[in-house]
């Protein structure tokens, strides 16, 4: 099932990695025919609200007019807006709990934003977001996606990995993009030192084994989205620390979007997701599309 056309809220701060995501949500919002919405949000205080309201004041105002510009700055790219928002309180918090009450499909941000006290919603806050919103997060970092593109599934068979999956799929359908899928194969994690210095045969034989299943696994997957009606223009398998080789792989071939799950497999099995797309996120040289269900 399509994702799109979904509502896509652009959390914005008015930063140069903000300024990626708009061009990002405005290129997707039009080729997916999906619905626009733009979040500012002045980062307010208790302390502020009891003792120095002007101070609150102040920081909506200043909300207010990056919110201006950045609808300004669509509008002349010939995007549309469909609603604004202005909110006031913790950025990460306002964030999701916008996006919850709009019913968004996609929330956009970049990865970094300003500093001092007009840094309003990037940096550690899309850490935050991705990890509590109830949707897909795409964080944009170093450029911006020009559809279309190469786009680069991590898959570890997880569930969350399914709905990237379909979400990937969903994406390169939509925007005439190339979809390659990727496995990461954890090597010499796989086996226990003793083993290798005791039982180096059967060590090998339980790597050699392990590699098939993960292979396995990646052409089931494969087979899912082309039954699905997607196409997969190259799959890849990778020994290695997860997070290191999605980050390398993407940057070898070129990829314009990496997408991957939010929480991945649980023991030894665990591949890619989890605490491994949030070591991707701030490392790829392109944005990551984070999914969750």
């Amino acid at each position: 099932m399509s994702i799109f056309p979904t509502k896509v809220l652009l959390a914005t701060d008015g930063s140069e990695d903000a300024e990626l995501a708009a061009t990002t949500a405005v290129g997707l919002a039009k080729l997916t025919e999906s619905e626009l919405h733009v979040l500012a949000a002045a980062p307010g205080y208790p302390s502020y609200d009891v003792r120095v309201p002007e101070v609150v004041e102040e920081l909506r105002k200043q909300a207010e007019v990056i919110l201006e510009e950045q609808v300004k700055k669509i509008e002349r790219a010939g995007g549309e807006v469909a609603q604004t928002h202005v909110r006031l309180g913790d950025a990460s918090k306002e964030v999701v709990n916008l996006a919850e009450e709009v019913g968004v499909g996609l929330i956009v941000m970049g990865s970094r934003g300003l500093g001092g006290i007009r840094r309003a919603l990037m940096g550690s806050v899309s850490d935050s977001v991705v990890r509590h919103a109830h949707c897909p997060v795409l964080v944009v970092r170093g450029e911006s996606v020009s559809f279309p593109t190469k786009i680069l599934l991590a898959t570890d068979g997880s569930k969350e990995a399914e709905l990237a999956a379909s979400t990937a799929a969903d994406l390169a359908s939509s925007t005439g993009s190339e979809l390659h899928v990727l496995s990461v194969f954890p090597g010499s994690a796989y086996v226990h030192p003793y083993y290798e210095v005791r039982f180096p045969e059967a060590a090998e034989r339980l790597r050699r084994e392990a590699r098939e299943e993960r292979q396995e696994m990646l052409d089931e997957q494969v087979e899912r989205i082309r039954e699905a009606g997607g196409s997969v223009a190259q799959t890849h398998i990778r020994t290695g620390e997860a997070a290191a080789e999605i980050v390398a792989l993407a940057e070898e071939m070129g990829a314009g979007l990496l997408v991957m799950g939010s929480h991945g497999l649980g023991g030894i099995r665990r591949a890619l997701i989890g605490s491994v797309s949030a070591a991707v996120v701030p490392h790829a040289h392109c944005p990551v599309l984070v999914v969750r269900e």
